[in-house]
């Protein structure tokens, strides 16, 4: 496990945590570590929502599918990164999304149990988490307020500008890439493939935007 630690350290549960404390960390959390192949379902719909899991190498995303197949991404995760947590904090009995690798990943599954209740040593790290993982589910909570924003634009193009703003603010520049191809954004965003892609076009038309595959860059007036 000790090879994980320089990415485990990225993770918010783990802020202001010694190194040295790491292993013992994880050996009272019980956490275990899983790989999967690109496309393989982590968690299903309907399973138990009791895991938390943290992305050690690869990616992995949260996706939505509704009666008739339509899919909708919910989110995306990467090294470092969390999923499953805002559920099972929840205390719902089963997960309403699925979680599905996005290429082949490693990541770490801990009952959230785990660490939400202090084990009979009563070790000293578990208030720390406690409060991170608070702070990481109130973040996550947050960001998906602002989806709600996005997807609540009226049209395409409201929509695209709309998340292309958020991620030059988020970024902290004009000049980005985003964790999408074009389908990918389109489930995200909730919209027609090939309606997107015109209104990529015309933004591209009117000088505004200019982008290559998931490299985009807003062009000030």
């Amino acid at each position: 496990m000790k090879h994980n630690f320089e990415i485990l350290k990225r993770c918010p549960l783990f802020d202001h945590m010694d190194e040295s404390d790491m292993e013992a960390m994880l050996a009272c959390l019980s956490a275990k570590e899983y790989c999967a192949e690109k496309g393989q379902i982590i968690f299903y719909e309907g399973d138990p929502a009791v895991f938390v899991g943290i992305v050690l190498s690869g990616a992995v995303r949260v996706i939505r599918e509704d009666y008739d197949g339509n899919r909708s991404i919910v989110a995306h995760m990467e090294a470092g990164e969390m999923f499953g947590e805002s559920f099972a904090c929840a205390g719902v009995k089963t997960l309403p999304v699925s979680v599905v690798a996005e290429e082949t990943c490693r990541y770490l599954l801990i009952d959230c149990q785990r660490i939400t209740v202090s084990c009979t040593n009563a070790c000293a790290f578990h208030s720390r988490m406690i409060y991170n993982l608070l702070r990481l589910v109130a973040s996550k909570n947050l960001a998906f307020n602002q989806k709600l924003e996005i997807i609540s634009k009226r049209t395409t193009r409201e929509k695209l500008i709309a998340f292309l703003m958020g991620q030059a603010k988020l970024q902290g520049k004009e000049a980005f890439t985003i964790p999408y191809d074009r389908q990918a954004l389109a489930d995200y965003l909730g919209v027609d493939r090939s309606g997107l892609s015109v209104e990529i076009s015309k933004l591209r038309k009117e000088g505004t935007l200019f982008c290559e595959k998931n490299f985009f860059r807003l062009i000030r007036p």
